[in-house]
């Protein structure tokens, strides 16, 4: 009873009275960061790799250069790597070198244990084949680039048990190739991915209509897990988990963290309708991936060539961004990856209770946790409730007069400090690790 009352005690508390990353969020340091990447002209992934004013050669380098400034600051804890391939792809007519910019701050205790915090740094017009024409980029995507800075800056004050990982990622526009890139680099590492925070689109808050949101940050999470086998998905038709992959349960947790200022909008897609962004390819990688884009987006400010037509400016120019609305995206973005760096892996629990009056969760001892809470709701309910409904030491409880067709279970991982991971469902694939081999 020692133990739940303690759980308890931890989602009662409001999150701001809870511990939080030393440092605050810099907007002027933002915003120079994103003047900067404007200032090279166009970011495309075509345009030059050695001019070291302009294009993505340079851009790539000044990303890896304020990594490595970063990581003086914190007396070395971070290393710096810069993983490249040659892609070719439909919008990728040649063979070119594509490059990431990526900072490892390895966990004290579990360093194959990762969470990434990423954005792309690359730009584009309105053609996409275009590298020569001035792609500023400055919201789609050095916001999120800055941000990405802005949190290893913060971050890297404090030492976690598990590793952070913050990703600047190249060749997006062109087809997601950076994120590929990563998600092939963090299985070659054999990293245990924990959560990938993707953030592209994350600096205005008016939309081109004039609607503006300042107070809402939307986040995407896929339904269904892209690496189901066909098994897999007869399991989930016939006993439920489609709306309980482990990605949309990593998003129910970052809306658990929000606050009355600014708010969490669940998206529950993949991403925008017809659209995609870099935490797809940890997706198809098996990966927890999810993306935070701004509440309301600006149409004319993005993937657009710099121009005014019967009155209306074109371009992703830096005067249309919001600085104090990318600051609170950070922030948000901050105070996750804090949690889940200091939290447990979340279990892989599995669920018994067929023609039974009573509900069976066992799941496997996970490294770092002290307890775990056990959680509930019912199968057309779309979030957990405010608090667990038990508590153990153990690795399994039984619920007694609880008829588990009602409902739907899951279980998080709790440290001795009362920090808990967010909850794995107890469904077919709920697990947070990839139900097949990472392609």
């Amino acid at each position: 009873m020692k133990k739940l009352v303690v759980i308890l005690a931890l989602f009662a508390t409001p999150l701001a009275a809870q511990a939080a990353p030393e440092g605050q969020v810099s907007q002027a340091r933002m915003k120079a960061d994103v003047e900067r990447m404007v200032a090279f002209g166009t970011r495309h992934t075509l345009s030059s790799q050695t001019d070291p004013e302009r294009g993505i050669g340079a851009a790539v380098d000044w990303g890896a250069n304020r990594f490595r400034a970063v990581g003086r600051d914190c007396r070395g804890c971070l290393t710096v790597v810069l993983p490249e391939k040659m892609v070719q792809g439909d919008r990728i007519p040649a063979p070119v070198r594509l490059r990431n910019a990526i900072a490892i701050q390895r966990g004290t205790e579990r360093p194959n244990e990762v969470v990434i915090i990423q954005a792309h740094i690359d730009s584009r017009v309105s053609d996409p084949l275009d590298f020569t024409k001035d792609a500023p980029g400055a919201n789609d995507d050095a916001s999120g680039s800055a941000l990405v800075l802005e949190a290893a800056r913060i971050l890297s004050r404090r030492k976690y048990p598990v590793t952070i990982v913050y990703a600047l990622l190249s060749g997006e526009e062109q087809g997601l190739f950076g994120g590929r890139l990563l998600a092939e680099y963090a299985a070659a590492q054999g990293w245990q991915v924990k959560a990938v925070l993707n953030n592209d689109i994350v600096g205005n808050s008016c939309g081109s209509d004039g609607k503006c949101e300042p107070d809402v940050v939307r986040v995407f999470s896929e339904g269904p897990r892209f690496d189901l086998t066909q098994e897999l998905r007869a399991a989930q038709r016939r006993n439920g988990g489609e709306n309980d992959s482990p990605s949309r349960n990593l998003s129910r947790f970052v809306a658990g963290l929000d606050d009355a200022a600014f708010q969490v909008r669940p998206i529950w897609r993949t991403d925008r309708m017809g659209r995609g962004g870099d935490q797809i390819p940890f997706l198809e990688s098996g990966y927890p991936a999810i993306r935070f884009s701004v509440g309301i987006e600006n149409y004319n400010h993005q993937h657009q060539d710099l121009r005014t037509e019967s009155g209306i400016e074109y371009g992703d120019t830096i005067d249309k961004m919001d600085f104090a609305y990318l600051a609170r995206v950070t922030a948000l973005n901050i105070r996750t990856a804090d949690r889940l760096a200091r939290a447990p892996m979340p279990p892989a629990p599995t669920m018994k209770g067929a023609v039974s009056t009573d509900t069976v969760l066992e799941w496997l001892p996970v490294p770092g946790a002290a307890s775990y809470a056990v959680w509930q709701r019912r199968t057309d309910e779309a979030d957990w409730p405010a608090s667990p409904v038990a508590t153990s030491a153990a690795t399994g409880v039984k619920l007694e007069s609880v008829r588990g067709d009602d409902w739907i279970f899951g279980v998080s991982a709790c440290t001795s400090d009362g920090v808990c991971s967010p909850v794995a469902s107890a469904v077919p694939a709920g697990q947070f690790a990839p139900v097949a081999v990472p392609k």
